[in-house]
């Protein structure tokens, strides 16, 4: 019985993720997924409780291939550039099957109230192994800085990559080539001015930039705090 639910509950994943691809995710319900897969709606809302743990379940995916791509090629003592610019890559490799569905999410994405935004409590569990992964990027490179802004280092780039997906999501270039040279710029400029936390003149933008991603966790926090509070849960005869 085992094995028939994990079956049936990837049944309604890959429907669910090619629905999202065809239709968008706004014009996707729970109930034309059900359809599809050939289950009852109920059968569906067994395995998920709605699109939005659908959507973090595809999250959880990609972050798993990511960190089983890129952590074998990160190589002990290489510069930080080249590691990041591995991570990077690697999560573009990653997302690559799913580029037709990112912009029909980003909207609700990037609503700070959403559950599938990066930066929900819903998304910890993503969240925390993408930042995991660039701590191992971090503690591979040679010469990375160390105090407080090696500790958050792993949360700032982990910033950088959202915005490197933004890019990605939005780049009409064909194999979204403009993403790739972005990363090829991006990863040494980044290892340059995380050199510099280490010279006098840096320190100071190192310690704003610290300042500036613990201003942004409390403010997630908090939003997470009043959705929990506030929100009402997905009403199944709605989806």
């Amino acid at each position: 019985m085992a094995g028939k639910a994990q079956s049936t509950r990837e049944l309604v994943l890959e429907t669910a993720l090619r629905q999202f691809r065809e239709k968008g995710y706004a014009a996707t319900t729970m109930r034309g997924i059900a359809s599809e897969a050939g289950l009852s709606a109920g059968n569906a809302y067994y395995y998920f409780s709605g699109k939005d743990q659908l959507v973090q379940e595809l999250y959880v995916r990609i972050q798993k291939e990511h960190r089983e791509l890129a952590a074998p090629r990160l190589r002990q003592g290489a510069p930080l550039s080249e590691n990041l610019a591995t991570v990077l890559h690697t999560g573009l490799d990653v997302m690559t099957p799913y580029h037709g569905l990112g912009s029909s999410m980003l909207a609700p994405a990037l609503a700070d109230r959403d559950s599938i935004s990066p930066f929900s409590p819903e998304s910890a569990a993503p969240r925390d192994q993408a930042v995991e992964l660039m701590a191992e990027a971090v503690a591979a490179s040679r010469g990375t800085p160390g105090g407080v802004l090696g500790e958050r280092l792993p949360q700032l780039l982990w910033l950088a990559y959202l915005g490197v997906t933004l890019h990605w999501v939005l780049d009409p270039s064909d194999g979204q080539h403009r993403s790739r040279m972005l990363v090829d710029g991006l990863a040494p400029l980044l290892a340059r001015a995380i050199g510099l936390a280490k010279l006098p003149v840096g320190r100071g933008l190192a310690a704003d930039a610290v300042a500036l991603l613990d201003r942004m966790t409390a403010r997630s926090n908090a939003i997470g705090d009043t959705n929990n509070a506030d929100d009402p849960p997905e009403d199944p005869r709605g989806s």
